[in-house]
Order: C-alpha cells, then sequence, then structure tokens
C-alpha cells in the first residue's frame, strides 16, 4: 500500500493493479499507464453545470435500463486483457452513461461508457481535447461532449467507424441533442445559467 503520492515515480508506466494499492487522498486518472493528478476541487460553475446535466439525465435516464455516473467514479478502459494489471487507463468522466450492465460491477466501469460529459476546467483543456479525446475514441465511447464553460459552448463527437466526428458546436440559443439517445435534448441556455 502506497499512502503518500509522492512516493510514486511520475514517469513509470502503472496499472490498475497498482492503482489499487494506492490509499492517498489526492485525486488522479491513469492515461495509458501515466500518471494525471486530477485539479482540487472543481470551481462553482463547472459544479452548476455538472448538476444541470445530471438531473436532466437522471429524469431522461430512469427505468431505460441505462446507469449515470458522475465523478469520481472509475473508468477502466482495457486494450486487449481484462486483468487489473493489464488495464493502463483509468478515467473519471465528469458525467457517463452506461447501457450494457455487464460493464458496471463494484470497481465501477470496465470498457467504454456509451456517453461521456467532460466539463472543462482550467488546467484540463489539453487533457480533455487531446489524451482523453484520442482514448475515449480508441475506447469505443459513442457519444463523447467537450463542455466549454467561459465560452458557453458544447463541442458533440459521435462515433462513426470507429473514429470521432464532430457535428456542429453547440451554443447557448442552441438546444443541445444526443445523436444515440432518441429525444434527449437539452436547452443549453439551462446548463449555463
Amino acid at each position: 500500500m502506497i499512502n503518500d503520492i509522492n512516493l510514486l515515480d511520475l514517469s513509470k508506466k502503472y496499472s490498475f493493479a497498482d492503482y489499487l494499492t494506492w490509499t492517498f487522498s489526492e485525486r488522479l486518472e491513469l492515461l495509458k499507464g501515466k500518471i494525471w493528478k486530477m485539479s482540487p476541487a472543481p470551481n462553482t460553475s463547472h459544479q452548476k453545470i455538472s448538476r444541470e446535466f445530471f438531473g436532466v439525465f437522471y429524469n431522461y435516464f430512469k427505468g431505460s435500463g441505462c446507469q449515470l455516473f458522475h465523478a469520481p467514479f472509475d473508468v477502466r478502459l482495457p486494450d486487449k486483457s481484462k486483468e487489473n494489471q493489464d488495464i493502463y487507463t483509468v478515467v473519471q468522466p465528469d458525467i457517463c452513461v452506461i447501457c450494457d450492465q455487464t460493464k458496471i460491477d463494484q470497481k465501477g466501469c470496465l470498457g467504454a461508457p456509451d456517453l461521456v460529459v467532460e466539463i472543462l476546467s482550467p488546467g484540463n483543456t489539453n487533457r480533455e481535447m487531446k489524451d482523453k479525446f484520442q482514448i475515449y475514441e480508441e475506447a469505443g465511447v459513442r457519444e463523447y461532449w467537450l463542455v466549454e464553460p467561459n465560452d458557453k459552448v458544447i463541442l458533440v463527437y459521435v462515433l462513426e467507424n470507429n473514429k470521432f466526428i464532430g457535428l456542429a458546436p453547440v451554443t447557448e440559443a442552441d438546444t443541445l441533442k444526443s445523436y444515440i439517445f432518441e429525444d434527449l435534448e437539452i436547452a443549453v441556455d439551462q446548463l449555463f445559467k
């Protein structure tokens, strides 16, 4: 057991098996085996947007068979083997929707969620827009929403033929519509109020 993050070699590659032995309080993600420290508690704007999404999603998915989770919630994205020592990517999306119940266990989710929402915060833009974009695409996340609170815009990516296709940006005056979940619509101004 490692109880101090400073005891870790940040240049080393770690697996989910390693991750399970860490008892320190800092939150982090593993992106292809590399440690990414998560920022301290998200700011108020981030939390308000997350709450609005969660409320709409909760009502939409209630009784649907799909499950809704918000951070902190571990999503393990295996490359090939599903053994803990062979999993090198563990992320904590702000919000995720998982419709395949076999992917959910006591440790979180094993495999790609159907829908992932990431809300950008200062300091995580590059990781969310580049690193996690690529990871979610490779893992098979069907729909990925990137929320930019400062500009009040949402970027929607839909997986087609194993590649994310970017749809037109959704702005404050628009209605955000899911590509994969029929009738899931959100007035964007409601998210940013």
